[in-house]
């Protein structure tokens, strides 16, 4: 099978992602497909700055997978030039197709890949599958009626729409009035071979115990709730980088540790280098990190938010508070740093769960079953692309944002 896979997210970009596409790349190629990888990439000062800029390192692109890159230049002005950005990724697409076709194109986001996707496939007669993906679930159609448009038609009209839990697709079926059936919920996975454990007894405490947020650093992420609830006699590492590092600095104290961008190839022992680990995220579609840090063995303090309820269960596999709530997040800290029973339960169940459930070759053998049901079918074209621009949209002045 040969799929077109694109994304305005991958290496260098610091982002969940990055990960999930590059692992989702490496099992497609294991199961004996041909991937071409079509990569929106950043290459100006602000770009660069929160995600890492330029286009994918050949390091990081697994073996087997052809990759053609494009620069967002739509992302790079105010107001931002989505509508450019889709019409080259349709463009590039089709000239692909032209030269060797495809079987099959999935986007990985539901804006503005997705919709240009959907616009490739109307051309080429291919099915196209979109993954709605954290950022483009939870706000894209909340800013503008345009955007609101746009989501509609690709979740409305695509072959198959993939998104990483119930919850999360509850939310973007209350923001956009789409029929819940067009989704299938195919939960996030991790490498359960690289992220394991560190060789001491689950739930054991350092002195002083550390504290982890791995991610992009964004108030969104929580990470400013973290720094006001940082509990006495402890560390935080702070390991990532995006858009309100500069604010996180500036709220942090001593005992708190920034390690900046962290290339893949160290995470896994980075998790291991902590006692707990902490998310005090707003929302996700589904959380990478959180499934790494429970491969990872440590017991986990997050919210209960859209994509986390779905893999954390409070007082069975983690700790919840709710978003927003420094108060609650300073008190489960303080808990679960008292209780070494509790720790010891949450770690061992959390782990067990995500070798079980959440392992690589699981979510690719069933993204590959949706592509062998839409092969040979053709989406909708009874739509048409959103007229016009609305200015007083959110994300047309911090593209970054989206």
């Amino acid at each position: 099978m040969r799929i077109c896979f694109v994304s305005r997210r991958y290496w260098p970009a610091v982002s969940g992602m990055s990960v999930y596409a590059e692992n989702l790349l490496r099992e497609l190629v294991a199961l004996g497909s041909e991937v071409t990888l079509v990569s929106q990439y950043r290459d100006d000062e602000a770009g660069t700055r929160v995600y890492g800029g330029g286009p994918p390192p050949a390091d990081r692109v697994p073996a087997g997978v052809e990759v053609v890159a494009l620069p967002s230049r739509g992302e790079t002005v105010v107001p931002a030039d989505w509508e450019g950005d889709i019409a080259e990724i349709v463009r590039t697409v089709v000239g692909l197709h032209a030269e060797r076709p495809f079987d099959v194109l999935h986007a990985q986001y539901g804006y503005p890949p997705g919709l240009a996707v959907l616009a490739a496939a109307r051309e080429t007669g291919l099915p196209a599958v979109v993954s709605i993906q954290g950022g483009d679930g939870h706000w894209v159609g909340t800013c503008c009626t345009i955007h609101a448009e746009a989501m509609r038609t690709v979740v409305d009209s695509s072959s198959a729409v993939l998104i990483g839990s119930a919850s999360f697709r509850d939310e973007v079926v209350g923001n956009l009035g789409s029929d819940p059936a067009r989704f299938t919920i195919i939960p996030g996975a991790t490498d359960t071979r690289r992220f394991t454990p560190a060789e001491r007894p689950l739930g054991a405490l350092r002195e002083p115990p550390v504290l982890l947020f791995h991610g992009r650093v964004d108030r969104r992420k929580g990470v400013l709730d973290l720094i006001e609830a940082l509990p006495d006699g402890v560390r935080l590492v702070v390991s990532g980088i995006g858009p309100d590092l500069d604010e996180a600095r500036a709220r942090a104290d001593e005992r708190t540790t920034f390690l900046g961008f962290v290339p893949p190839e160290r995470a896994p022992e980075v998790y291991r280098s902590a006692d707990v680990f902490v998310s005090p995220t707003y929302s996700e579609g589904f959380s990478n990190t959180l499934l790494e840090a429970m491969a990872s063995g440590l017991p986990t303090v997050s919210t209960d938010s859209v994509g986390v309820v779905d893999c954390l269960r409070h007082e069975e596999n983690g700790l919840l508070h709710a978003p927003g709530d420094v108060a609650g997040l300073r008190a489960a800290l303080t808990r679960l740093l008292a209780d070494g029973a509790l720790r010891t339960r949450l770690a061992t169940t959390a782990l067990e769960e995500v070798r079980r459930l959440y392992s690589w070759p699981v979510l690719a053998a069933s993204i590959d079953d949706v592509y062998r049901e839409v092969v040979g079918t053709t989406p909708s074209d009874d739509w048409s692309m959103p007229a016009g621009v609305d200015l007083t949209c959110r994300f047309r002045a911090a593209a970054h944002l989206l």
